[in-house]
């Protein structure tokens, strides 16, 4: 392993930690959008071109930027007196570590592991690219399409107000 991928591991530890420590919504968001840059930095370090893109382009592109907005469009409000870390920490720390040991084990014991070296993959991004822009294109332009409208219904949903009641008119 190199350097890199170390520093990498490091980097993503480091925004999940700070993802579920923080109280802050807007600190917690956009330290799971470094955990997910990690991760894609991980994936392509591992030869993993799309998986690794894929990753930038889905979860840090989207999931973690619809979030931020899903966060300052709500006006969620916290008190300010709170501590920046949460006090049981150790529970979710308790949590994990449990959760990771069950899903190990069950890895390690799957007879799913391949057991001699894998071969060199066929598909390379370039064709998955040539797909998307030439056989995929009208898929592609309509999920844009709709994810763009999905996005401006929740900016309008959010930015409504709400209609008052029925005694306070005059």
């Amino acid at each position: 392993m190199t350097f890199t991928f170390y520093l990498l591991c490091g980097l993503t530890l480091a925004g999940a930690v700070a993802a579920m420590s923080l109280r802050n919504l807007v600190h917690c968001a956009l330290s799971l959008a470094v955990a997910f840059g990690g991760l894609a930095g991980i994936y392509l370090q591992l030869d993993a071109q799309f998986a690794g893109f894929a990753q930038v382009l889905v979860y840090v592109g989207a999931v973690a930027i619809l979030i931020v907005f899903a966060v300052l469009l709500t006006r969620g409000s916290e008190p300010a007196n709170e501590p920046i870390y949460s006090t049981r920490w150790f529970v979710g720390l308790g949590v994990a570590t449990g959760v990771f040991a069950v899903i190990a084990s069950a890895v390690m014991a799957s007879k799913a592991l391949p057991l001699g070296p894998l071969s060199a993959p066929t598909v390379v991004i370039r064709d998955l690219g040539d797909q998307l822009m030439t056989r995929y294109v009208l898929p592609l332009e309509v999920l844009g399409l709709l994810l763009t409208a999905a996005l401006i219904g929740a900016v309008i949903i959010a930015l409504h107000d709400n209609p008052p009641k029925t005694g306070d008119a005059k």
